[in-house]
């Protein structure tokens, strides 16, 4: 059941959030995207603490192609350091995972 991830990817708006999304679906290195419109990040940044408004991608991909979709995101975001967390998906619905396996390349 291992051989799938859950990706968690932050993005300035609504707006990107979506563009990644189209990006990742169209390249086919992921099955499903949600896309949680509205959350409040702190953060280290360049030495200080900042706080944002951001929105908040899952991504739900195969492990095989990790790799691909951190270089597709970073090639569509905007940030110079994206947030790009891979989790493995230890259960689930085995029907769902075979859906995740079958709609990616």
């Amino acid at each position: 059941m291992r051989r799938y991830r859950a990706v968690f990817v932050t993005a300035s708006s609504p707006k990107e959030a979506k563009k990644i999304a189209q990006a990742v679906l169209r390249a086919k290195l992921a099955a499903c995207v949600n896309i949680v419109p509205k959350i409040s990040s702190s953060y280290w940044w360049k030495g200080k603490i900042e706080t944002a408004s951001e929105s908040l991608l899952i991504i739900k991909t195969k492990n095989a192609l990790i790799r691909k979709l951190i270089h597709k995101v970073k090639a569509v975001h905007s940030y110079a350091v994206p947030e790009v967390i891979a989790l493995p998906i230890q259960e689930g619905n085995p029907d769902y995972l075979k859906w995740i396996g079958e709609s990616v390349s």
